[in-house]
């Protein structure tokens, strides 16, 4: 045993049990990650960006959103060093769940500009809906598709790259798979550049329940492959959000040539970017926010050919990612901010919306301790220290 690890077996905190009182938790020595990639990737891996809440700020946050824009660059930096492409002003980043589209609009521009400053520019593309457009407001799908085009012009005015996200408008107004056909085309014929098409699932909004015009995902699946495949050269990939890889797994096969399927899947997809005899799937992930050194250098070893490394980095993540991502699925955006303030990215725990109320302690809890196990406390001492600044304020002495 060398000198760190004997320091490491010293360094403990108590942490609650879901059963009632505490455990001593020793923690164990981080994995030693590259902070740039070690050598080439051969799959395109977007990471959902989270914003850094500004926690001085004179608002009321669950009325106003206040953003760090100096720390929320930064961790963007953190990712294209690493590798990562930055999906920009998604739901990780609160978009619709207390970023509202001004503020959207102004993370995507400070974005775009950032990573074209870089001597290697950064790869970002950047959410464009229909949010400010109130569901209740929605009373046709021409106000659906003009929600849309102002939101796909301001972006590309700025320079950005479009992922099309779903809509909760549409979603309340549409009537059949084809007023979903209607929008999508219309849209599609529109953009400058190829586009993400983005379906998020009912677990991560249950607003968008039914999306595609149909209650059951197959048929609703078989609407997106129609609209994508008849679209091809307008679509870059299509990112779905289902949490069911079998599902990704029969749209990625059905894609027409050149469509890349983006997995957005936090339960499995370590398998799914591995990929088969028949194929592989890409990345746009919520969890490669929280997991980003482990991921950068997972990548560069699967492009390598060695699968095994692959596989030693990341299965120990997906327990992780899974706890991080259980439901209720739309608060996992708590753990993502909660792993980045355990490794130094961000001087608060404190969250747009007030949303860092919404994980019970007995919840961070259980993260920290996947987290160790998973090699991802950068510095154990430090997260161990913030970590007890935490479970003090929630009524714990560790």
């Amino acid at each position: 045993m060398n000198s760190i690890d004997k320091t490491l077996t010293a360094l403990s905190l108590r942490l609650p049990l879901a059963g009632g009182g505490l455990e001593t938790f020793r923690l164990s020595a981080p994995r030693d990650f590259p902070d740039r990639p070690a050598g080439p990737m051969n799959r395109i891996a977007f990471s959902a960006g989270h914003v850094v809440a500004d926690a001085l700020a004179d608002v009321d946050p669950w009325l106003t959103a206040a953003v760090d824009w100096d720390r929320t660059i930064a961790f963007r930096e953190h990712l294209w060093d690493l590798g990562l492409g930055v999906a920009e002003a998604m739901d990780t980043a609160q978009r619709g769940m207390g970023l509202d589209w001004p503020t959207s609009l102004e993370l995507i521009r400070r974005s775009v500009e950032a990573s074209k400053a870089r001597s290697e520019p950064g790869l970002v593309s950047s959410g464009a809906g229909t949010d400010h457009l109130a569901p209740q407001d929605a009373k046709s799908l021409d106000d659906v598709i003009r929600a849309y085009e102002e939101q796909v012009a301001a972006v590309e005015g700025v320079g950005g790259r479009i992922i099309l996200m779903a809509s909760r408008a549409l979603a309340k107004v549409a009537t059949s798979p084809e007023d979903y056909v209607r929008v999508y085309d219309r849209i599609l014929s529109q953009v400058s550049e190829p586009v993400i098409i983005h379906w998020l699932g009912d677990m991560f909004d249950p607003a968008l329940a039914g999306y595609w015009g149909d209650a059951d995902p197959d048929r609703a699946m078989d609407t997106a492959v129609a609209v994508i495949n008849a679209h091809a050269a307008k679509v870059d990939g299509v990112k779905i959000s289902l949490l069911d890889k079998d599902k990704e797994i029969a749209m990625r096969r059905r894609l027409a040539p050149g469509v890349r399927m983006y997995t957005g899947d936090d339960f499995n997809y370590a398998e799914l970017i591995a990929g088969d005899d028949h194929g592989h799937s890409d990345a746009l992930l919520g969890i490669f926010d929280a997991i980003a050194p482990a991921a950068s250098a997972a990548l560069v070893a699967l492009a390598a050919g060695d699968r095994a490394t692959f596989d030693d980095i990341l299965e120990p993540t997906v327990p992780l990612s899974r706890h991080i991502f259980r439901a209720p699925t739309r608060f996992y955006k708590t753990g993502v901010v909660f792993m980045a303030y355990l490794n130094g990215h961000q001087d608060h725990f404190v969250m747009v919306g007030g949303q860092e109320s919404t994980r019970s302690t007995l919840h961070l809890a259980e993260l920290f301790r996947l987290a160790d196990r998973a090699g991802l406390l950068a510095d154990p001492d430090f997260a161990a220290a913030r970590m007890r600044a935490v479970l003090a304020v929630r009524g714990v002495e560790a």
